[in-house]
């Protein structure tokens, strides 16, 4: 499969404030956890090495704690290391523990179906031509032929059931009242295989991954001590989370997604502009390439006049161009632009106005009914009738950024956009879409 080239990271290079990528990555803050940090650090400065980073096809497509790993990988290629990139086919169809119970386990043809989604959404964030070029692996490819007494007699052996349960989610999980089936708790085991057998096949020396990895990450580095006798890397990266301790990476209770089908741009964009001041600069640090330099001026313009928001529009740029490309980018900010009436409201499509009505008030008015009272007072900019009429009166009520005149004329057939929003303001900011049964 060919890769699909990302401008966005063409001209990216790494960060020449730093002498090592090393360094680079703690600046950043995307060292949690790391095996013999010296060591690894004087890895990092050499010749180049091969490393890997595991994703699982738990879902049809990565979302923003997989692009921190997509991101680092790109960091250490960049800095002239070579990527392989892991797709769990076989691991996929375990799955990892989680905290609280068991997962569901999908069909065999479901989890390859995400396998080849989720490739091609990785060939969009490294590079797999070059020097360094990227490779993908399956590690279906080699747990597939294995029969149960050699993964038991080759791999099973070099496991110790007392360090096993000693991992956090393990742990967790054998003290809760639902436990852990010998299928999640063989997970690590897995886990650890697949960084013995990239290291037998490419010389692999280092993983990473999340934090919350750390205990399947160094059950790989001791398979392979154990196996080869030989030392390699684990590097976690932290978990995001906002300053007032949520979890980072939803939206209105929803995981912010890569796949704009299921994260719209617009979606995308909003989220990143819509950071807190508290948290925009480790955003900057870890989702953009921006140099140590200019982060550190886009916080001083966060002290100096955080009104501005030039940093979390900077980072919306940044991000929204990685993952859906500059056009998008310019789309979602002259979307953006065209609902507060700077621009032509007839320009933005149906996708985005889809979009748009998951985050504003929404209102369903039957067209034969479609006054501007009706779509004030339905979609619940005023409270009642009286109030929408005077904001008529007074100029401050637009339909599709047209001021209203007449607050008991019917809207016309050909002002519903897509023949099915009407987006209805009232004054500056007071949005809302009013929208076709």
């Amino acid at each position: 499969m060919t890769a699909t080239k990302n401008p966005a990271l063409e001209t990216q290079q790494n960060d020449p404030s730093f002498a090592n990528v090393y360094q680079e990555l703690q600046w950043r803050g995307l060292i949690q956890h790391s095996t013999d940090a010296e060591a690894l650090e004087e890895s990092l400065a050499g010749e180049r090495l091969t490393f890997y980073a595991g994703f699982d096809p738990t879902a049809a497509s990565l979302h923003l704690g997989h692009l921190v790993q997509l991101l680092t990988m790109r960091r250490l290629q960049l800095a002239g290391h070579r990527p392989l990139a892991l797709v769990g086919g076989s691991t996929g169809l375990i799955g990892d523990p989680r905290p609280t119970s068991e997962r569901t386990l999908n069909t065999p043809e479901t989890v390859a179906g995400w396998v080849e989604s989720l490739k091609r959404q990785i060939r969009h964030y490294v590079d797999f031509e070059g020097q360094d070029a990227a490779q993908m692996v399956n590690n279906l490819d080699w747990t597939e032929g294995i029969s149960a007494i050699e993964f038991l007699r080759d791999i099973g052996k070099h496991f110790r059931v007392g360090t096993m349960i000693k991992k956090d989610i393990v742990a967790k999980r054998l003290n809760s009242e639902e436990g852990i089936s010998y299928t999640e708790f063989s997970y690590q085991i897995l886990q650890g295989y697949d960084f013995l057998q990239l290291y037998r096949d490419y010389g692999c020396s280092l993983q990473f991954g999340g934090s919350d990895q750390w205990g399947n990450l160094t059950s790989g580095t001791e398979l392979v001590r154990k196996a080869e006798n030989a030392h390699v890397h684990a590097l976690s990266t932290p978990l995001i989370t906002n300053s007032d301790g949520t979890k980072f990476g939803k939206s209105e209770g929803n995981a912010i997604w890569i796949d704009a089908e299921l994260t719209s741009p617009y979606t995308f964009y909003q989220f990143w502009l819509n950071q807190a001041d508290a948290d925009v600069i480790d955003r900057l640090k870890v989702f953009t390439f921006r140099s140590r330099e200019e982060i550190d001026e886009l916080e001083q313009a966060v002290r100096d006049e955080p009104f501005k928001r030039h940093a979390q529009r900077t980072l919306a740029w940044d991000a929204t161009s990685l993952v859906h490309g500059e056009d998008a980018a310019r789309k979602v900010i002259a979307a953006a632009e065209a609902l507060f009436g700077k621009g032509d409201i007839a320009e933005v499509d149906e996708r985005t106005l889809e979009a748009i009505a998951s985050e504003v008030p929404t209102a369903t008015v039957p067209p034969a009914e479609a006054t501007p009272v009706r779509a004030l007072v339905d979609t619940g900019l005023v409270r009642g009738n009286g109030e929408a009429r005077r904001a008529v009166q007074q100029g401050g009520a637009y339909i599709n950024n047209t001021k209203l005149e007449d607050a008991e004329a019917l809207v016309a057939e050909d002002e519903w956009l897509h023949g099915k929003y009407l987006v209805v303001r009232r004054g500056k900011k007071s949005l809302a879409l009013a929208i076709r049964p």
